[in-house]
C-alpha cells in the first residue's frame, strides 16, 4: 500500500509500505479520509519520543470496511485502543488505560495510508447522507466533546449563565467551540492570533473572534478551554477565569508555565486536565455530526495524501486558513 511515512524531524516520505495485519477482533479499513492534527505536527518536528521514526502517523480517520462483521460498511475510527478489563475501563474511563494505546504511536501503525488495522469495537457506522470528510471530524471534535462534559460535571448552569472562553482555534478549539454551542452555551468566545483563520471560524458557528495579541481580552469566563496548552494561553486562562470558574486544559503546547496559583486559589478556580475522550464521548460526538447539531462542517480544506508532506509544511509555516487538513489517500 502507498503511505506517508514520517522518518525523521521534518521529514516525511510518501512510499510503498507493507499492509496491515490485522490482530485478533481486528479488521482492516481503507482509508479515506484523514485528518492532520497538531500531535502529528510535534511527531514531524520530532518532539514527541512516543511516535520515533519511521512511522505512519495519522489518528483522525474515516473509511469503508473491507474485512469482519462490518465489510462493506463505512466508519469513522475511535484511534484509542484500550484493555478493556482494568479499573479505568471498567468505570468507562477508557481513556486513562495504563495499557492505552493510540493508532499513530508506537507500536501501533497510523492512518496516513491506504489501509489501517483496528479494532471493530472501535469501529462507529456511518450513516448515508454523511460524507467521510465530516465523519473523520469526530476524533478531533471528541476532544472538545469530552471537555465540556468535565466542565458542566463542574457547573451544570455555567454555559447558560455565563461566558466561555476557548482559546485556539484549530480544529480541537473549534470543536470545543461547537460542543460548548450544542450544550447550549449563551456566548462562545474564540481567542486566535492567527487571522487568516477567523474568517472560517466565524462561518462556523455563532462565535465572538478576537486576536489577543491585538485585542487584550476583558471578559470574566465561567468556563475556559485551552485548546493550545502554551505558557501564555495558561496565564491567559488563569487571568480570564471568573471566581469560581474552570479550566479545562487539553492542549499539550509545552509542560510548563504560564498559570497564576495564587489567583486559581484566592479565587477559586478549578483548573482540569483532559486526555481524548471516551468511547461514550466519541460515540455521542459522531452522533451529534450525524444529525446535525455541530453544524455544516464545510470547514477544513482537503488534499490528496501524496500532497501530505506540502501540507505539513504550509501549517508549519502558518499559511493555511483552514482550522483542519484532511488527506486523502
Amino acid at each position: 500500500m502507498k503511505a506517508l511515512v514520517y522518518t525523521g524531524p521534518k521529514a516525511l516520505d510518501y512510499r510503498d509500505a507493507p499492509d496491515p495485519e490485522p490482530r485478533d477482533g481486528e479488521a482492516i479499513v481503507k482509508v479515506e479520509a484523514v485528518g492532520i492534527c497538531g500531535s502529528d505536527m510535534h511527531a514531524f518536528l520530532g518532539h514527541d519520543e512516543r511516535r520515533p521514526a519511521p512511522l505512519i502517523l495519522g489518528h483522525e480517520a474515516a473509511g469503508t470496511v473491507e474485512t469482519g462483521n462490518l465489510a462493506g460498511k463505512r466508519v469513522t475510527v475511535n484511534p484509542l485502543v484500550t484493555c478493556g478489563t482494568c479499573e479505568a475501563c471498567r468505570k468507562g474511563r477508557d481513556n486513562l488505560c495504563p495499557n492505552r494505546q493510540i493508532i499513530s504511536m508506537a507500536p501501533r501503525p497510523g492512518a496516513f495510508a491506504e489501509y489501517l488495522a483496528i479494532p471493530e469495537t472501535n469501529l462507529v457506522e456511518i450513516p448515508e447522507g454523511v460524507s467521510v470528510e465530516k465523519a473523520c471530524l469526530a476524533e478531533p471534535i471528541a476532544c472538545g466533546w469530552h471537555a465540556v462534559r468535565v466542565a458542566l460535571s463542574h457547573d451544570p448552569d455555567a454555559l447558560k449563565r455565563g461566558t466561555c472562553l476557548v482559546i485556539g482555534g484549530g480544529a480541537i478549539g473549534l470543536g470545543a467551540a461547537l460542543s460548548l454551542h450544542a450544550a447550549g452555551a449563551s456566548r462562545i468566545v474564540i481567542a486566535e492570533t492567527n487571522s487568516r483563520r477567523h474568517g472560517a471560524l466565524k462561518g462556523a458557528g455563532p462565535f465572538e473572534i478576537v486576536d489577543p495579541t491585538s485585542d487584550p481580552i476583558s471578559i470574566a469566563a465561567d468556563v475556559v478551554i485551552d485548546g493550545v496548552g502554551f505558557s501564555a494561553t495558561r496565564k491567559l486562562a488563569s487571568r480570564i477565569a471568573k471566581p469560581g470558574g474552570i479550566i479545562v486544559h487539553i492542549g499539550l503546547g509545552e509542560s510548563e508555565g504560564g498559570l497564576d496559583i495564587r489567583r486559581m486559589t484566592l479565587q477559586e478556580i478549578a483548573f482540569v486536565g483532559t486526555y481524548t475522550y471516551t468511547p461514550e464521548d466519541f460515540r455521542q460526538t459522531a452522533a451529534a455530526i450525524f444529525d446535525g447539531r455541530l453544524g455544516t462542517l464545510d470547514w477544513p480544506q482537503m488534499r490528496a495524501l501524496s500532497e501530505g508532506a506540502a501540507a505539513f509544511g504550509e501549517i508549519l509555516n502558518g499559511s493555511i486558513a483552514a482550522p483542519k487538513i484532511v488527506l486523502a489517500p
